[in-house]
């Protein structure tokens, strides 16, 4: 799969994300069948500022629940403004409950 396939299924799949829920770059990458390309999905999340339509990035965390991709917004606290903003509670660039609001595609979605 071409990489720009590979990012345009990885947005479709972020864009699914609901507010107030986040998801981490293993479980993206394993959803659509590459479990090895996280740090591809990290790609195509930094990629993603400049789509169309719109791809909600500050809801991607790393598998401990941080806030690893940060430094790709247009403030080192954008990303969580937007978290807390949707009510996720963000201390020290770690999401508190994470296993509360982690959104799993494999038992959200019907594969």
């Amino acid at each position: 799969m071409a990489d720009s396939e590979f990012y345009q299924n990885v947005y479709d799949l972020v864009r699914q994300i609901p507010e107030g829920r986040v998801c981490n770059y293993g479980l993206i990458a394993r959803y659509l069948g590459s479990g090895r390309s996280s740090r591809l999905v990290g790609w195509a999340m930094n990629a993603s500022h400049g789509e169309p339509k719109p791809v909600p990035a500050h809801r991607v965390v790393n598998r401990m629940g941080m806030l690893s991709g940060k430094a790709h917004f247009q403030t080192p606290t954008l990303m969580q403004e937007l978290l807390e903003k949707e009510g996720i509670v963000v201390v020290d660039d770690q999401v508190q409950n994470f296993e509360s609001v982690l959104w799993n595609p494999f038992q959200e979605l019907s594969v």
